[in-house]
């Protein structure tokens, strides 16, 4: 048994932060059920060339994308009258729903907020989007950068203090999806004494506001704000003899000084808060960390016991041991033989851990399975999906 046995999800996310909520609450045990839209997934074969591929090459491709693992994949238009009715089944048997298109979308297509309150009472009714169901910016379209930048964030990212800079990685997407999994959870929650569904409305912007809460902690003044980047020499970004690179941490006393005295500059220890000094410092770190290969400082630097890491690539942390250790790397079965390789759930539980479920089934796999537990025949699913001979 997983955690979230027994919830059903119907799934209507395309966007990132949508469908990584969905794949979390998906290898926590839900059952989710992904809606795709026939037509949008010819558009999107046609842009990237996917429709030149055969099914087995398609279902190869389908096996490496880790966030439609484990989701059950209906094909169905969700605007066309009959879709809309086989949909509506489905959501009137649902726990969860969840959705990312832009305020007022889903209601155009019948699947609103209030109507589908209406139909059932318990369903706890998720959207995510940009900048929320309210405020002047309801509306705006946009993605993880545009989120960052209303909520100030992308002001601080970066180090060079004249300009700010794209984080490199979804951080506003990844962040809102989780806040959608715990708006829900908490939710569900809830339903258990109020016996009632509600909306969940998780907004990029909103979402994206946490990472500066240490900025306004710390600085009540925010005229008098330091400017970005990490100017303390008691942590850095150091360049190895063979130019490989490592990041070190040791802002605490005790890890500063044996910091210090281990790579040879003793002379440090009691000036780690010489905001003065911290250029000079930074530079003298510099040229000393420059004298060894990355490998031979990880050796000593772990003898000494400071807070360090080797900087990995992507292709490097697949290898980590640490990380196949925790189960963060999985390689699993794919079509027509071999594996591909995906990441693990990032929640583990003692007593009903996460099953990370097989790789995505081609669209529309689920279909008839799924529509028969409504009524729905073999031929009538196939009409649904367009595909009748």
């Amino acid at each position: 048994m997983t955690a979230l046995t027994g919830l059903k999800v119907v799934d209507f996310s395309k966007f990132l932060p949508g469908p990584y909520c969905t794949w979390l609450l998906a290898d926590l045990g839900a059952e989710v059920i992904r809606i795709e839209n026939p037509r949008e997934l010819a558009k999107q074969r046609k842009v990237f060339g996917w429709d030149k591929l055969s099914d087995e090459e398609n279902a190869r491709l389908r096996a490496h994308d880790i966030l439609a693992r484990g989701k059950k994949s209906v094909l169905i238009d969700p605007g066309s009258d009959d879709g809309r009715e086989a949909i509506l089944k489905l959501i009137d048997q649902a726990d969860i729903l969840v959705e990312d298109y832009r305020p007022g979308v889903m209601a155009s297509m019948g699947y609103g907020w209030p109507e589908m309150a209406a139909r059932n009472k318990r369903l706890i009714y998720c959207s995510v989007t940009l900048c929320g169901q309210t405020g002047p910016y309801a509306r705006k379209p946009g993605h993880d950068p545009v989120a960052l930048a209303i909520a100030g964030a992308l002001s601080r990212m970066g180090e060079d203090p004249d300009r700010p800079a794209f984080p490199g990685v979804p951080v506003a997407d990844l962040l809102s999806g989780s806040n959608a999994v715990i708006g829900i959870l908490a939710a569900v929650i809830a339903r258990a004494t109020t016996g009632k569904g509600q909306q969940v409305d998780i907004a990029m912007s909103d979402a994206s506001l946490a990472l500066i809460g240490n900025i306004l902690s710390r600085n009540p003044d925010l005229s008098k704000a330091p400017p970005k980047g990490m100017h303390r020499a008691d942590s850095g970004i150091w360049r190895c003899a063979d130019g490989e690179w490592l990041v070190t941490t040791d802002m605490e006393p005790r890890y500063w000084r044996s910091f210090v005295e281990t790579i040879g500059l003793p002379d440090l220890a009691d000036k780690q808060m010489d905001r003065a000094n911290w250029p000079a410092m930074k530079n003298r770190i510099a040229q000393v960390m420059a004298t060894k290969p990355r490998a031979e400082w990880l050796a000593i630097l772990d003898a000494a016991g400071t807070q360090f890491a080797p900087i990995l690539t992507v292709a490097e942390a697949m290898e980590n041991e640490h990380n196949h250790a925790r189960g963060m790397i999985l390689d699993l079965p794919a079509p027509g033989g071999g594996t591909v390789r995906h990441t693990g759930c990032p929640i583990r539980l003692s007593d009903t851990p996460a099953a990370p479920a097989a790789v995505a089934r081609p669209a529309g796999a689920d279909t008839a399975a799924v529509l028969a537990t409504l009524g729905y025949t073999a031929a009538q699913a196939a009409a649904l999906e367009g595909q009748l001979p």
